[in-house]
């Protein structure tokens, strides 16, 4: 697409987090217009509609991949569905936001890639960490030697979640638990600082149903960097991050994923807290910026969140995956 006027949206799926992202598309006007929804069910899709004021609601996935009057696709569905919806999207030369991981497997996710590259359409993962301010920042920094050369990154995600063995989280059937869901996000901040590991090793407890629930992940680099990484589904953990260098490190308190700010330790400096401003709404409106300014630029991939860099970082939870033992219908 060409021109300034807003890119015209549609939401794939009604779930928390699809209301979510609606909710932050109001925030960017100028850039972004919120035209249709899809989903399974009919009602689902005008109920949704009808809390967001959309004008269209659609009854399919395929009559909302179909509709004329969409630039762009987010897709909000569990991971075990992104394949699927992402397919019809972009078979149909609709660009593509998907929520993470991409799908279930590396295999999977090529498919993605391929599909899109073939047809010269927009993909991008929604790692919006990777277009964090806090994060851009904290990269910049070290581009800059504010910490020398980055020998060990340590993060985790884990949230304290009461089984249920219906929960998607616990659901192999739904691709359920902790490495996909949340162990994505610190395998990714570690790939961003890092890059792919040249040796990966973990540890999980599963669950009765055969998914992990506690997980501890060591990637190994020839150059002898490491990365200590953890996720959990049933621990309330602070969410905490550190990038540690030659000269210094940067430590990330809570919330690494989608940070405020962080602290700059320097050799020879008193600790400096870098702040920046608060996301608006939920921290959606970055990656809605992103692909408005990709698509504008008529880009089909993101260089913030390149697709290698995303397969990259599913060949690494499957790596993890087969180390503890999870496997998905299907697979």
């Amino acid at each position: 697409m060409t021109g300034t006027r807003p890119v015209r949206w549609g939401v794939l799926a009604t779930g928390s987090i699809a209301h979510s992202f609606a909710e932050d598309l109001r925030l960017i006007p100028d850039d972004a217009e919120l035209v249709a929804v899809g989903s399974r069910s009919t009602d689902a899709a005008r109920g949704f509609a009808e809390r967001h004021g959309i004008a269209r609601a659609h009854g399919s996935w395929q009559d909302l991949a179909d509709d004329p009057e969409v630039d762009v696709v987010y897709i909000a569905t569990p991971h075990s569905a992104h394949r699927a919806a992402a397919t019809l999207c972009l078979e149909a030369g609709k660009a593509v936001l998907c929520e993470k991981p991409l799908t279930l497997n590396l295999a999977q996710a090529q498919d993605l890639v391929t599909i899109a590259r073939k047809r010269n359409v927009f993909l991008m993962e929604a790692m919006w960490t990777y277009v964090n301010p806090a994060v851009l920042r904290m990269r910049e920094l070290i581009a800059g030697g504010a910490i020398g050369e980055v020998r060990s990154v340590h993060a985790d995600f884990s949230i304290a979640l009461p089984y249920d063995a219906t929960h998607r989280l616990h659901d192999p059937v739904q691709g359920g638990g902790a490495v996909l869901d949340l162990g994505v996000y610190p395998v990714s901040f570690a790939h961003l600082l890092l890059g792919a590991p040249d040796a990966v090793s973990a540890w999980a407890h599963l669950n009765p149903q055969g998914v992990d629930d506690n997980t501890g992940i060591l990637l190994g680099y020839d150059s002898g960097a490491v990365a200590v990484l953890s996720c959990s589904l049933g621990t309330q953990t602070a969410q905490h991050a550190s990038v540690n260098g030659t000269l210094g490190r940067i430590e990330f308190a809570r919330d690494f994923f989608h940070a405020g700010g962080f602290a700059l330790h320097r050799q020879g400096h008193e600790p400096e807290k870098i702040r920046l401003p608060d996301s608006p709404g939920n921290g959606y409106t970055h990656e809605a910026l992103e692909v408005t300014r990709c698509l504008r630029a008529g880009l089909t991939e993101s260089p913030f969140v390149p697709l290698d860099g995303t397969l990259a970082v599913m060949a690494t939870l499957d790596a993890v995956r087969e180390r503890i033992g999870v496997r998905y219908p299907g697979e």
